[in-house]
């Protein structure tokens, strides 16, 4: 059962990570191991040629599979990436993208989940990109 919601992950990035804050990601739903995370459209996160980069898609897929760790196990902000591997299917256009992260295992010390990524507006559009995201949970809880 979730730990966290929206509300309390947003307060926990203000906190703990305000530097990311000019991302904007938005919580917009937790469940039972599963979160659905929103990135705005901005300019910054286009390449040339105007599709939506790889480097925000993986921005979001790790901040997606973060968030819902968090929101399972609490605020460990100690919590790290040990691993992301990542799958462009198609081009993203312009415009909002939405991380559908599903947690696969919650361990001790590990999780391991998957993401799926695609536009705001495509409902059950196939993904324009999947990511496996693996987290190291600190044994002691880390600092929170």
């Amino acid at each position: 059962m979730p730990q966290l919601s929206a509300d309390d992950l947003h307060a926990f990035l203000d906190a703990h990570f305000p530097e990311i804050a000019s991302l904007q990601f938005r919580v917009e739903t937790v469940s039972e191991g599963a979160i659905r995370v929103r990135m705005p459209a901005s300019r910054a996160m286009l390449r040339p040629g105007g599709t939506v980069s790889g480097p925000a898609l993986m921005s979001l897929a790790d901040a997606a599979m973060y968030l819902l760790l968090l929101a399972h196990i609490g605020p460990v902000a100690a919590a790290v990436t040990t691993n992301l591997n990542i799958n462009f299917l198609r081009k993203l256009p312009p415009g909002d993208v939405v991380a559908n992260a599903h947690l696969l295992k919650l361990g001790r010390r590990l999780a391991v989940g998957e993401v799926s990524m695609l536009g705001a507006g495509e409902g059950e559009a196939a993904p324009a990109a999947h990511a496996t995201v693996t987290y190291a949970i600190p044994q002691n809880g880390g600092d929170s």
